[in-house]
C-alpha cells in the first residue's frame, strides 16, 4: 500500500486551513495520488495540473482522484513538461502551489518486473516509463565503457568503489551480457563483499546511480525548478520533497538563488547582474519525517521537504 510521505506538512505547507481561494495545483510527480487527493479535498474549488512518466502511475492516480474529475487533468509525462504545459492552459505566473515528490515511488520499487530493486531477480530496466524508447540500466551497464560506468556511479551514488565495480562489470559482460538486477548484483557483491558493519547492502548505491543516469533526473530537476518558479502567482507555493543529497544539494540551491537579489561574485565591488529576489525562503532548514512517521513508514526516514513563496 502507497503511503504519502510528509503529508501533513505538504498540506499545511501549501493550503491554508481555510484553502477556499486556492484556484490552481500543480503535481509534478502524481504517483499513486495520496498527495494530490489531499490537496483537492483540503482545497474545494482548485483544479490540480498531474504528470507521472509512469502510465502505471496516470491509471491509478486517475482512479483515485476519480472523485475529483471535473477538477482533474491528468498527463502522462515527465514534470519537464509542466511549463509548457501550464502556458497553453493560460495558468503561467496563476499557479498557487506547486509540489515535485523525487525520486522511485514505492509502488515502482515494489514491482520486480520494473527493475528498480536487488531484491528481486528482474530485467535490468529502471525507466519511469517502460514504454518509451528510452535505454535500459541494461543498455547502460552493457555498452558504456568502463570511465562512464564509474563516473556515474560515483557522482549519482557517491559510491566510493565506483572504478572497481566499473571494472568488475565490464569483466563480466564481456563473458555474458548483464541482463537482470540478479547478473548485476552478483556482480557488485563479489567485487565488493559485505563487511560486518556496513549498514546498506553494497548494490545500493549502483542502483540508485543508475536510475538517476537512466531517467536523467538531476537534469531535468535542475532544469525545470526557476520554470516552475515562474509559474507561481504572488503568494504562490512550491514545495519539493527529495530523497538524497544529490537532489536535495539541488533544491537547495535554486530555492537559495531564488531568494537573493545579487549573485555577484564577491569581489565585484558594486551590483551588474541586475538579479532580483523571485521567493522568499517557508523553510530554512528542511522539514522531516517525525519518529511515529519513520517508524510507521520507514522510508520517510531519508524524506527533505523544502518550501518557498514567491514574491
Amino acid at each position: 500500500m502507497h503511503v504519502s510521505v510528509l503529508l501533513p506538512q505538504v498540506l499545511t505547507a501549501l493550503i491554508p486551513a481555510d484553502g477556499r481561494h486556492i484556484n490552481r495545483i500543480i503535481d509534478g510527480t502524481l504517483g499513486a495520488a495520496g498527495h494530490s487527493s489531499a490537496l483537492l479535498e483540503r482545497a474545494p474549488s482548485a483544479h490540480l495540473l498531474g504528470f507521472d512518466a509512469d502510465p502505471l502511475a496516470i491509471r491509478i492516480a486517475g482512479e483515485k482522484l476519480a472523485p475529483y474529475r471535473e477538477r482533474v487533468i491528468l498527463i502522462n509525462a515527465n514534470y519537464a513538461e509542466m511549463p509548457d504545459r501550464a502556458v497553453t492552459l493560460g495558468w503561467a505566473g496563476d499557479v498557487d502551489a506547486i509540489l515535485l515528490d523525487l525520486g522511485v515511488s514505492s509502488m515502482q520499487f515494489d514491482t520486480p518486473e520494473r527493475g528498480f530493486s536487488f531484491r528481486f531477480d528482474a530485467p535490468l530496466d529502471m525507466r519511469f516509463n517502460p514504454t518509451s524508447a528510452d535505454a535500459t540500466a541494461a543498455d547502460l551497464i552493457n555498452t558504456m565503457d568502463e570511465g562512464e560506468l564509474a563516473n556515474i556511479f560515483y557522482e549519482y551514488g557517491e559510491e566510493h568503489d565506483s572504478r572497481r565495480i566499473a571494472r568488475a562489470i565490464v569483466k563480466a559482460r564481456g563473458e555474458s551480457p548483464l541482463r537482470t538486477t540478479g547478473d548485476l548484483t552478483q556482480v557488485i557483491e563479489k567485487a565488493t563483499p559485505r563487511r560486518a558493519h556496513d549498514k546498506i547492502h553494497p548494490a545500493t548505491k549502483v542502483f540508485q546511480a543508475l536510475r538517476i543516469a537512466v531517467n536523467a533526473e538531476l537534469d531535468v530537476l535542475e532544469k525545470t525548478l526557476p520554470a516552475g518558479l515562474e509559474l507561481l502567482k504572488t503568494g504562490g507555493r512550491m514545495a519539493v520533497i527529495s530523497f538524497h543529497s544529490l537532489e536535495d544539494r539541488i533544491v537547495k540551491e535554486a530555492f537559495r538563488l531564488a531568494s537573493i537579489d545579487c549573485i555577484c561574485p564577491p569581489e565585484f565591488p558594486v551590483c551588474v547582474c541586475g538579479h532580483r529576489a523571485s521567493v522568499k525562503l517557508i523553510t530554512k532548514k528542511p522539514l522531516i519525517a517525525d519518529e511515529d512517521e519513520i517508524a510507521a513508514n520507514p522510508r520517510s526516514r531519508s524524506a527533505k521537504l523544502r518550501v518557498v513563496e514567491k514574491l
